[in-house]
């Protein structure tokens, strides 16, 4: 099948587009820059996170700093820690036992929007 770098450019290919996975898939001479290159290429780095929606880790004196990422993808970041957090609330309720018959919900929602 080639060499490893072949089979991962195939399954990058396949998979990141596919899958929408590109944004996940960072590249190492890309997408870890130093502070140095942010101060005197900055809008260069806009143009990249915005144009590849990957983020960009900054470093500093060889560690990692900050990272820079388009405004969508951090949003769509946001949301889905939302949904994440939400989810496990939930779970957690269902394992103290504080649940409620689906009916009973229903009929308490209905009764709610009736008074408005």
């Amino acid at each position: 099948m080639g060499s490893f770098s072949e089979r991962s450019l195939d399954c990058r290919a396949e998979y990141g587009t596919l899958y929408g996975l590109e944004a996940l898939i960072m590249s190492i001479e890309t997408d870890i820059r130093p502070i140095t290159y942010l101060k005197s290429r900055a809008a260069d780095l806009l143009n990249q996170v915005n144009e590849t929606r990957r983020p960009v880790v900054i470093t500093q004196n060889g560690e990692a700093r900050a990272v820079l990422q388009d405004p969508q993808s951090y949003e769509s970041m946001r949301e889905a820690l939302g949904l994440l957090k939400l989810i496990s609330q939930g779970e957690e309720d269902v394992r103290k036992g504080r649940i409620r018959p689906q009916a009973e919900v229903f009929s308490r929602i209905e009764k709610a929007i009736d008074k408005k």
